[in-house]
């Protein structure tokens, strides 16, 4: 990623600012709702899966996590190409729309107490609406913020990673006041919908915004084409494999700090409270450093940075779960996550910059969408479901390192393909 030769105008500068809110207000509202329902993955266990010991009711909360994700390539495939055909602008603004739908259902969804089974069931369709949004969002985001950007590309795109760090940060920051200050008996009964609601007032501000936006004008001068999935199918397919092989290191990053409160909590018997400053500490490094990351990138190139994060990883994984698990303390804890923090924020950072530079204007909705959903849901989404099982079917804490581990190698493969054989450093 180069810079332009020709120093932006100040409305190309305006044009970029207003992108960057744009798409960090839908990031924002999708990652807050995931984490959020990672957060309280233990309460919604309780209250939606009572007649199920602890553990199996907790698999059960996460599988209903891992089905949302499974729905996500197909929303990648219809709304990409929908921003495709008809425009970034208008994919924006319906992917949003979906998403403020998905979490109302999930705040007003009534309890196993309240209906029965069918409210596990009306929280798989919230999450099933959710994850058809969110399948949408990064693709078309990242797609608008590449093309309006005059220059700095990386610094541009990587804003979307930062505002998962403000979600991830303001998620775990409810997860901390509501434990801490609120009786088990009100945590459940209506506490735990409250950061759902909170999400939702993000939504109009975000419509209000995406409503304004012009359509890039890479957009408007590029030859449409006809069936957008059909050309990245067709043409494209050895790209999309290898982008969604790189997108490992960065999800799986995400879904273990995700993961690593119930972990705790399950596992090391660390207090609940104490265990979501872990996910303030990550979400903190990633707002801050990421965009510092971006810059970065513009100069050395986004896959040799992703490289080393990738590496940092694998040599780091076993090593700190073993710090962890053998000093089972909240600052052990705290910095363990505050150190995959680190590894995630150099690995995400520069990801949309690199996954969007595989694709031609013409299928680049469709490409990153596509590419992304299909990393996320098969290396990422399914962590939380795949992790409390493998603990429980070996009964060993380290387990999780080892997951972490294979999934940097396919990573690093990945980004090895795309710099040899796609010149893309």
């Amino acid at each position: 990623m180069t810079a332009s030769p020709q120093s932006p105008t100040t409305q190309q500068l305006a044009d970029a600012r207003k992108a960057v809110i744009s798409s960090s207000i839908g990031a924002a509202l999708e990652w807050f709702d995931i984490i959020v329902y990672a957060t309280f993955a233990t309460t919604i266990a309780k209250l939606f899966y009572p007649e199920s010991d602890a553990t199996f009711a907790l698999i059960l909360t996460f599988a209903t996590f891992a089905i949302s994700y499974v729905i996500r390539p197909l929303g990648g495939m219809v709304l990409g190409s929908y921003a495709d055909r008809k425009g970034r602008k208008a994919a924006l603004t319906l992917t949003l729309m979906l998403m403020m739908v998905g979490t109302l259902i999930m705040a007003i969804a009534p309890t196993y107490e309240m209906v029965g089974v069918w409210g596990a069931l009306i929280i798989l369709l919230s999450r099933l609406l959710q994850g058809f949004s969110a399948g949408g969002e990064f693709g078309t985001a990242t797609a608008f913020l590449i093309e309006t950007a005059p220059h700095k590309k990386a610094f541009y795109a990587s804003w979307q990673v930062a505002a998962q760090g403000a979600s991830m940060l303001l998620a775990s920051a409810f997860g901390f006041v509501l434990t801490t200050q609120l009786s088990t008996e009100a945590l459940e009964s209506w506490g735990w919908r409250v950061p759902f609601f909170v999400g939702l007032l993000i939504g109009p501000v975000g419509l209000y915004i995406r409503a304004r936006l012009e359509e890039t004008e890479e957009f408007i001068k590029v030859e449409k084409s006809k069936s957008p999935l059909g050309q990245l199918f067709a043409h494209n397919y050895g790209r999309l494999l290898a982008g969604a092989a790189a997108i490992g290191v960065a999800t799986i990053s995400v879904y273990m700090i995700l993961y690593m409160p119930t972990f705790a909590v399950q596992n090391l018997h660390i207090p609940a409270d104490a265990a979501f400053l872990g996910g303030v500490v990550a979400g903190i490094v990633t707002l801050v450093s990421v965009p510092f990351i971006g810059h970065l990138a513009d100069r050395v190139g986004p896959a040799r940075v992703m490289t080393w994060a990738a590496v940092a990883a694998l040599v780091g994984a076993w090593p700190l779960f073993k710090l962890m698990t053998g000093n089972p303390t909240v600052p052990v804890m705290i910095v363990v996550i505050a150190l995959l923090g680190v590894i995630m924020a150099f690995y995400f950072g520069p990801l949309p910059a690199l996954i969007s530079s595989l694709f031609p204007a013409a299928i680049r909705g469709s490409g990153i969408s596509v590419t992304y959903n299909v990393g996320v849901t098969v290396l990422g989404g399914i962590a939380p479901l795949v992790l409390t099982w493998l603990i429980s079917a070996t009964g060993s804490l380290d387990a999780p390192s080892f997951y972490y581990m294979a999934i940097a190698v396919l990573s690093l493969i990945g980004l090895a393909v795309i710099r040899l054989r796609y010149k893309l450093a």
